[in-house]
This record gives C-alpha cells, structure tokens and sequence, in this order.
C-alpha cells in the first residue's frame, strides 16, 4: 500500500497550496493596502481577497464534466500550472487591477483542487483506506496554512515586509507540483476503465496495489461504469458442494450457483432463498423503512446493517478472507494457459492439469483484431459449471464483498435476453461471530434472516448471504465468456443519469452536507477567534515582547492552525475505524454545545479575563471537533457516493454549493454581527449545527471500507425502498 499512500499525498500536495494561498493572502492583503493606497477602498481590498473565490466558483461550473471527459490526471497538471502562472503574475503585479486577474487565476487552480483531488485518491485508494487517505487534503491544507503563516510572520518582523514575495513564494512549491502530477501520478485507474483502457487500468492498478493479481479489481472498475437501475437484493444459502452434507440437508442442484474454491475438489452452492423480494427483505424483522422514525432514511438502514455485521478485521485489513471463499483471490490473475480446462465431473488423477487449471486467471489477455483486451473464460475448472441452473465467476473486491456473474432467463420486449442475461452481483457473507444459530434474526440487518423450513444451518458448514444483483456492464458474450470491456464508452458524463432514483438521492446528501457544512460558523468563529485572543490578553502579551500589532496578529493564526493539525491527525486514524458518520454524530453535539457557550459568555459578565477565557477554550474546542469531523468529511463522503459515470458532474454540483455558501457565509457575515450581535449570529450558527446532527443521523449512511461501487448499488436500492414506500402511503 506504500504506493498508494505516496500517490493520495502527491495530489494532495494541490490542497497544500490552497492552504499556503489564503494563509498568504491574509498577511500580505495589509501591506498591499498600503503600496496601493486602499485604506479607503475597502471594496477593492475585498474584492482582492475574495477575487480567488470568484474564480474557484467559475472554474467548479465545468471541471467535472471535462475531467470525465480527458482525465483526473490532465486537470491536477492545469491546477499546477495555474498555481505557478498566477503566483507570477502575483509577485510581478505593477498595479492593482493586473493583482485582480492573478487572484482570478489563483483561483482557479484552487477550485480544481479542492473539486478533483478527493476525487482522485477515492479513485485510486483501496476501500480499507480510503477514509484515511482522503482526510490528506484536509491535513495538507492546514499544514500550508500554518508553513504560510510562519514564511508571512517571519518576513512581517523585517524593516520592510515585501507582500510581493509574500504571495511569490508560492511558485515554488507549485513546480514541485507540476512534476509529480507530471511525472510520478498515475491516471485514475476508473477513469481508464471508463474510456476502455483496460490494459493501462490494469498496469496503474498493479503499481497501486503492489501486486500482479488485479483482475478482480479491474473487473470491478468495469461493472461500477453503470448506474443501478434495477437493483434488487437476493438472498442465497451458501454450503459446500455435496449432495447430501453430513446433516443430511439436501441442496437440490437446480437453480444454484457453483462456486470453486483453491483446492482440489473444494467447492460451494449458492441456492437462492425464493419468495424473499427487495422489499419483503427490507421490512422483516420490523420495517426497516420506518425503523427510527419514518423520516428516518432506508439507505441508512442498509448501509448500517452492513457495518453492524461485518467483523472487524473486514474493515481494517486489506488481507482479510472471505469466510465462504477463504482463499479465493489466491487463484485469480496468475499467469496461466487460457485453453487449460479442469472438468470436475471427470477423473481428477491428473493432477498437473488440475494446478494448471487453478493458475489460470479467470480474468486474462485475450488478442482480438481490436488489440489486447480482457476476458473472463467459462473454464469449468473455475465457476462454470455444466448441468447446473445458473453459473456464475466470484473475485473478492475488498470489504467481506465478492463479485460474481450469473446469466438468467430474462427477456426482453425485443423478445432477446437482457444484456444477453449476463448479471452482475455484489454478494456479502454473514459473519458467524455476530451470528447465533436460532435463525439469524439480528434486527435492522438485510443480511440476517430466518431460514426456510428445512434449510441447512451454520453448524453444518452453510453460511447465509446477500447479494446485490443488477444488469452487468460488461460486453455480454456467449454463455461462459464474457469481454471484459464496458458495453458502451462515454466521452463525458451522462446528463440523464442525474435523473436516477440513486443518483438523486446521493445528491441531496452531498448537496445537504455541503450546505449545512458552511452554514455550521466555521467562517464565523475563524472570523472572531483574533479578536477573542485579543480580550484574553494575549495580543497586549505579545506587544509587550516587541512584536508589533500586525505580527502579532498573524502568530496568533499561526498557533490557531498548528493546534488543527494533531487533531486532523486524530482523524485520520478513526476515519476507517469509527466511520464518517459516527465521526460527525459525535464531534457535531461539541459543535453546539462551543457554540452556546460563546453566546452564554457574551450575555453573562463575569468579568473581562474570565468571559475571555472562555469562550476562548470554546473557540479551541470548536476549531478541534470542525476539523476532525464537519470540516473534512462532507468532501469525503460526496467522493464516495456517486457512481463512476457522472461522478464528476455531480461532484461539480457540490462543490458550486460549496463555493455559493461560502461567499454568502463570507459577505453576511459582518452585517450579521452588525444587526444581531455576536449572541445572535453564533446562536443562528448553533441551531444549524442542530439541524446538521438531525439530518446526518436521518439521511447521511455509514461508508466507510466499502466499495465505491458497491456505495452507489446501496443508494439505487435504498432509492427504491423510499419510492416504494411513498407510493404505498398514498
């Protein structure tokens, strides 16, 4: 994973330098009012500052469809390109209106940063770490922030600070971006397989990942290429492969799915459950469409009853083992013979052609006319079976998720099987240490459920699972083989797509974060925290020591943005171990309760030193739970939750909402505290950080160590619940 993580800190190096910019500015803005003489015009002193602003909303309006379009990789080049021009420009500005159009490009290169880089580390991290990985940006930037502030507090000590300098420096480490987004990061390996460019997907993911064995991955790429449309979740009972078991439990061999495993002769049947629709599941065991209240969203409910299931070494080893499948990716991608065959129905005495078999990948280069493509064979010797209802091929793609493939029957209106009746299916196993054996009745979990009369139990050596199943988005071949290659290549993202049931709902999520995330006071408190550092005493302290008013206030920041950092740090570590949702349900109540704080020591005098201290504990604790949870995590999750095809377009239509609240927070503020005060403006903030918990518990599911495929398959069939339920009610 070495690789990865140097990978997601290269990119992130482009947050780095968002950061080190509004640090900067906010020191050099003071010497560049007295150069220009803008002591009495304050609009263009705001307009300098918030011009980058303006352009990082402009440039967000197109960089998602244009990076779906020509690549992740090309647009972190342009950012760095755009960083390096407009600190030149900066640093050479001989009047005000050429430093205007410099910010202008300044902000451009900060909107696609903050648009594309969490993008492009949840497209290129492993579903154990992505949470971890993608809280680099957060931590990259208040790293800048604080180099900055120290660089822009040095030179504030000189006879005569040079503000020039000051926002010229920033060149530097933009060159340094520019070679490693050149040079050293890889093209997202989905955006790749998204293009058909399955070979240079396979190789980013073997440098990635550090091993030659990607084929159940790359295979994943593939499939996550469409939206869910029809989305359903099945239910399976999943044993060894014998006739009879030892239970004397029979698995009739109709309708089932044979499953291989590494060994000679170790092998299992998946036998559906029947009668168990989408939506029966969803309410056995109590609805889990109105379990917690009937705002309460079923997509929670299927995302929660995934985490409490799943054991612990699921989620935080990338090495863990199926259960049913306990070395099944051992045997997938290692280099074999395609025309190696293995008949488990024949004599098994040759045992060279059966180790044969079991080396050849079930995923490898097949040469057509076209070029080198991938296929998936229907060796007998892997999944395919002869005589048995349905076949199927399994991979493990991370999370206690396996990835299978199974034909049906379905026909369409043109009376042609569907997607030649190729079907995809995430299947999840139950985990038996959170099990008992009295029916597998854990409330709330879609995985749990009572057996039918008669059905083998766990003691016997059969496990139950659940597994999402949805039209495939591979090439459909003959039954046994199919091209691993998307059916349909897209040059850019997919308008329509916005209207799936899916889509939409992951929409008002990453939307409703971003919204709440700015309306939460981060710019408010960010804005006061000097002048209550100033009632404490500590600027008076500073002067004292000879340092001026102006450096002073910049150590002042300087210290603010070091305390950030260890707690990003925190972070980090409880991003895939707690989850982005708990994080938030636990630092937001912190939030509120700083908040109130603050408005309680502005209307009870307890006299000047004590009112200052605290509400600058309250200001230390808000700043500390914001960065941990509210302020990284709604760019995390809005990475996470949309599918492949139109994730840059609807990451576009976060970040707009990012970017809109951030200016209408930045340009109410002061007239706020004008006409409410700091009670009314730091209450308002309070109460939306109230509403904030309410909807993150309600709306907002639990994704941490899960596929991002697999994410986007839970929105479609939560989506599905909902509008099911809705037309019920009527």
């Amino acid at each position: 994973m070495r690789s990865v993580v140097l990978v997601s800190l290269a990119a992130a190096i482009g947050n780095m330098l968002q950061g080190w910019d509004n640090a900067t500015i906010a020191g050099a803005v003071i010497y560049i009012k007295k150069e220009f003489h803008l002591e009495k015009e304050p609009k263009i002193e705001g307009l300098i500052v918030a011009m980058s602003l303006i352009g990082a909303t402009m440039i967000t309006t197109f960089s998602g469809p244009v990076s779906d379009r020509v690549g992740r990789r090309s647009m972190l080049i342009l950012c760095s390109l755009l960083y390096f021009l407009s600190s030149i420009v900066m640093f050479w500005s001989p009047n005000v209106y050429v430093l205007l159009f410099a910010r202008l490009l300044d902000g451009f290169g900060i909107g696609l940063a903050v648009t594309l880089v969490p993008i492009y580390i949840s497209e290129t991290a492993p579903s154990e770490i992505r949470g971890l990985l993608n809280t680099f940006p957060q931590f990259c930037g208040s790293g800048g922030m604080f180099l900055s502030y120290c660089l822009v507090f040095g030179m504030s000590l000189q006879e005569s600070p040079s503000w020039r300098l000051m926002l010229g420096v920033l060149s530097i480490p933009s060159v340094l971006y520019f070679l490693l987004a050149a040079f050293f990061l890889p093209e997202s390996p989905r955006w790749l397989a998204s293009k058909g460019r399955m070979e240079e997907a396979r190789q980013v993911l073997q440098r990635l990942r550090g091993r030659e064995d990607v084929s159940g991955e790359l295979a994943l790429l593939v499939e996550g290429l469409g939206v869910g449309k029809d989305t359903s979740i099945e239910e399976y009972v999943i044993g060894p492969d014998n006739e009879v078991s030892e239970g004397g439990h029979e698995l009739p061999r109709k309708d089932q799915i044979k499953l291989y495993g590494p060994e000679d002769g170790q092998s299992w049947m998946a036998k559906p459950v029947k009668g168990q629709s989408s939506l029966a599941l969803a309410s056995r065991h109590g609805s889990m469409l109105t379990r917690g209240g009937s705002l309460f969203d079923p997509i929670v409910t299927l995302f929660g009853s995934i985490h409490e299931k799943l054991p612990s070494e699921n989620m935080n080893s990338s090495s863990s083992r199926s259960m049913i499948f306990p070395n099944m990716g051992s045997i997938l991608g290692l280099t074999g013979r395609q025309e190696s065959q293995w008949d488990p129905e024949r004599n098994n005495d040759d045992s060279s052609d059966h180790d044969e078999s079991l080396n050849s990948p079930l995923l490898s280069p097949q040469t057509t006319e076209s070029g080198s493509v991938g296929t998936m064979h229907g060796r007998q010797s892997s999944l395919f079976m002869a005589n048995v209802g349905e076949t199927a091929t399994s991979t493990s793609i991370g999370g206690g998720w396996q990835l299978a493939w199974k034909y049906n029957d379905k026909v369409g209106a043109d009376g042609q099987r569907v997607n030649g009746g190729l079907q995809r299916m995430y299947i999840h196993e139950e985990s038996a240490k959170n099990n008992n054996n009295t029916g597998y009745s854990r409330r709330g979990s879609f995985l749990s459920f009572h057996t039918e009369a008669g059905a083998p139990d766990q003691g016997n050596g059969y496990i139950q699972a659940a597994a999402l199943v949805s039209q495939a988005s591979m090439i459909p071949g003959t039954k046994g083989e199919t091209a691993m290659l998307p059916k349909e290549i897209k040059a850019g993202s997919g308008w329509r797509e916005l209207k799936e049931p899916g889509v939409k709902r992951a929409l008002m999520v990453g939307v409703g974060l971003q919204i709440l995330q700015q309306f939460a006071g981060i710019s408010g408190v960010m804005y006061y925290t000097p002048q209550i550092l100033k009632e404490t005493g500590v600027s008076s302290l500073l002067t004292n020591l000879g340092i001026g008013a102006e450096s002073a206030s910049l150590l002042i920041s300087t210290l603010t943005t070091l305390m950030m950092l260890p707690c990003i740090l925190v972070s980090m570590r409880l991003m895939d171990v707690s989850g982005r949702r708990s994080l938030m349900l636990s630092t937001i109540p912190i939030l509120v309760l700083s908040l109130l704080t603050l408005v309680v020591g502005s209307l009870v005098k307890l006299g000047g030193t004590v009112n200052a201290l605290i509400s600058t504990a309250s200001i230390m604790v808000y700043l500390s739970c914001f960065v941990m949870g509210f302020g990284a995590i709604p760019n995390i999750l809005c990475s996470e939750i949309f599918p492949t095809s139109v994730r840059g377009l609807c990451i576009t239509i976060c970040a707009l909402t990012f970017w809109i609240c951030n200016i209408i927070v930045t340009y109410t503020l002061p007239v706020m505290l004008k006409s409410l005060g700091l009670t009314g403006v730091f209450g308002i903030y309070a109460c939306v950080c109230t509403v904030a918990w309410v909807f993150v518990y309600l709306k907002v599911p639990e994704t941490k160590g899960m596929p991002l495929e697999v994410i986007s398959e839970f929105f479609s069939v939560g989506a599905k619940h909902q509008d099911a339920a809705s037309f019920v009610s009527l």
